[in-house]
């Protein structure tokens, strides 16, 4: 299997942040990394290691002769994307059809969920504590008016109002937590909570003139879960990871701040970071001194030049599809790269061979940021700021290019392994 498609299988395989979490964990454990309950004792032997905490998944890799002397490499990511999440009360009924009670999550580009076949996808709890993992297949659809109903230059889709999918017409009994509870084997009222959200269920594909277009849902941020994952495992059978620390983040709700336990703000990297210090026998003063010897590469998607907006870009910095990976450079820290973490990432790009883009906003177009700043804050770890090139970023299907993705597997394995 080549790269891309296996990366399109990730994709299928990973419609929601908990599937992404799961599906990571299980390629981590098939290739010999070992579950680690957080509420028993720590595991840093040797080895590999991996935790899921709902929707965000840690793993970190230990050399034989890691100790209080080694450091920490660490690629951050985030598992969470733009879409439409389940309200507690999900049922809604207008003019006879049956509609799901939808909460705008993040910032998607609204009018791309328009008229797409969406699952619900995620996690529910049951009444005796178990929970399990859903995915619906194409259940819902957020309906566009026809243009003969409103000839108006541009349609304003208000949040409230026109985003609530339909599921069925002329069904009142029929309930979307009816559907949900046969898709998965049990009784409607063993259901008691869940954290359900929407994709699109139409395939990712490569496409374009030359073959080298990839579009698909989720690319901001499955491409760098993806590509950390695959540069971790490169590294590892590199054998060659020197005597640091190699850590996976993948972090959930970073397109809503990353406020959670199990967001970027929140302790689930320190703890991997602390526990396994401390397993390895570092006390307080030499934990820190681990910190200070450690780097991380934040690693979440990056704006490619737009051919029919390029006056949104600055003039001087114009990244490409299928030309490298990308550098995200801010003056104002809404990323955490500086001149020795870009340095830094420049010259792994250079160990790998793989060409290097940089992007830099325009003054008066505020751009985005990741989980780079925060971290870098939280942890005081020198971080880096990076991602593959992306047109139509938040849209239910965005574009990316097929090399880029390669190549940034590349780039990521030799920061792992450049010791």
């Amino acid at each position: 299997m080549n790269d891309t498609q296996d990366f399109l299988d990730f994709l299928a395989a990973a419609p929601s942040s908990h599937h992404a979490a799961a599906e990571v964990s299980a390629r981590l454990q098939a290739a010999g990394f070992t579950p680690q309950d957080p509420a028993r004792a720590w595991d840093a032997s040797p080895g590999g290691h991996v935790m899921v905490r709902g929707g965000a998944v840690m793993a970190w890799w230990v050399p034989e002769d890691a100790s209080p002397d080694s450091g920490f490499r660490i690629i951050g990511s985030h598992t969470d994307s733009p879409g439409f999440t389940l309200k507690p009360e999900p049922e809604l009924h207008s003019a006879g059809w049956q509609q799901a009670a939808v909460e705008v999550y993040g910032g998607p580009i609204l009018a791309s969920w328009l008229d797409r076949e969406l699952t619900l996808a995620g996690r529910v709890v049951l009444a005796d504590g178990s929970d399990r993992l859903v995915d619906t297949g194409p259940l819902l659809r957020i309906p566009h008016l026809a243009v003969h109903l409103d000839r108006s230059s541009e349609l304003k889709l208000d949040r409230q109002v026109h985003l609530q999918p339909v599921y069925a017409a002329g069904a009142p009994e029929l309930s979307v937590m009816d559907c949900i509870a046969e898709q998965i084997g049990v009784a409607r009222e063993d259901i008691i909570a869940h954290n359900l959200i929407t994709a699109d269920t139409q395939p990712g594909a490569v496409f374009g003139g030359a073959g080298d277009f990839l579009a698909a849902g989720r690319l901001d941020n499955l491409t760098s879960v993806f590509t950390s994952l695959k540069a971790m495992l490169g590294a590892v059978a590199s054998g060659d990871t020197g005597s640091d620390i190699l850590v996976l983040a993948a972090f959930d709700h970073e397109e809503v701040g990353s406020n959670s336990t199990t967001g970027a703000a929140g302790p689930i990297l320190e703890d991997v970071l602390a526990r396994t210090a401390g397993a390895l026998g570092a006390d307080e003063e030499h934990r820190r001194q681990m910190f200070a010897r450690s780097s991380c590469v934040s690693a979440d998607a990056a704006h490619s030049v737009h051919p029919n907006y390029a006056g949104k870009h600055d003039p001087t910095h114009h990244p490409l599809l299928g030309s490298g990976p990308v550098l995200k450079v801010n003056g104002n820290q809404r990323y955490a790269s500086d001149a020795v973490t870009s340095g830094m990432w420049q010259r792994a790009c250079a160990s790998a061979g793989v060409p290097s883009q940089t992007f830099v906003g325009r003054n008066d177009v505020p751009c985005g940021s990741t989980i780079g700043p925060i971290t870098a804050t939280r942890l005081g770890i020198d971080t880096v700021d990076v991602g593959v090139p992306l047109l139509s970023m938040h849209s239910a299907r965005e574009l990316a290019g097929v090399q880029d993705l390669l190549w940034f597997t590349q780039a990521l394995e030799a920061y792992l392994i450049n010791h």
